[in-house]
């Protein structure tokens, strides 16, 4: 692990944060991804090589803490205290970018919000039986993508081939329509308007879906005004001299 060679606790805790994935990982942690395979489901672009040695940097400071699973192979994986501690830092970067970055194409990745989803549903309003949703996204670089989401007495799967089990509800939308959805950015109502997500299946699905949707952590917060002609971060504007006096 590169270090700054300072006594400053914000240098030596970027030691530990600033390091590539790792507040990926505490946020996948603190969701409730418990053993390897889930870990990297929600990190699309990590390899597993990487991932196992993020884990060790991560258990050998305490950060994480692990235990073979009581059945089968591999092991549990969980936040300690310092990792719970850690997990604010990512909620206050998570504030911060929803506030001043804006989605860019290179954002725009359906997976990751369809899986941010799934751990957002709203539990309480999900379907008793066995449902199949397939998702096909548009307006990707490399084509169509096509996902399949399993529930079943509230537990979720996320599959990238079919499932073998017969579709119930079909979800086509562009990506960034669905991306900005959850985000909190795009309202259910203005993206079937606009025709940028269509459903097709039940109706009492079709109603119910976009309610099991509790949205990002991060929807909440409203964007800075950026100036039109810029990107990145901009300063927001400051009131005028008689703005001020008055």
């Amino acid at each position: 692990m590169r270090t700054y060679g300072q006594y400053c606790p914000i240098a030596r805790g970027a030691e530990i944060f600033a390091e590539r994935w790792t507040p990926v990982i505490i946020r996948n942690l603190y969701l409730g991804c418990g053993n390897f395979g889930e870990i990297l489901q929600g990190a699309p672009g990590l390899s597993r090589t990487l991932l196992a040695q993020r884990l060790k940097q991560l258990e050998r400071l305490g950060i994480v803490e692990s235990a073979p699973k009581s059945e089968g192979r591999g092991h549990h994986y969980e936040l300690t205290s310092a990792g719970h501690d850690l997990f604010k830092v990512c909620v206050s970067l998570g504030e911060w970018g929803a506030a001043w970055l804006e989605i860019a194409p290179e954002h725009l990745d359906p997976f990751v919000a369809l899986w941010s989803m799934c751990n957002m549903l709203r539990r309480d309003r999900l379907p008793d039986g066995r449902v199949v949703i397939r998702f096909d996204f548009t307006g990707r670089p490399r084509g169509s993508e096509r996902y399949w989401l399993l529930i079943e007495h509230a537990d979720t799967e996320i599959c990238k081939t079919y499932p073998g089990v017969d579709e119930d509800l079909y979800v086509t939308a562009e990506a960034e329509a669905f991306v900005k959805w959850h985000a909190g950015q795009l309202s259910w109502a203005e993206a079937v308007r606009e025709d940028r997500i269509r459903l097709h299946g039940p109706s009492w699905l079709v109603r119910a879906f976009p309610t099991w949707n509790a949205k990002s952590a991060f929807a909440h917060i409203k964007p800075v005004a950026r100036r039109p002609s810029g990107s990145g971060v901009t300063a927001p504007r400051r009131p005028s001299a008689t703005a001020r006096r008055n």
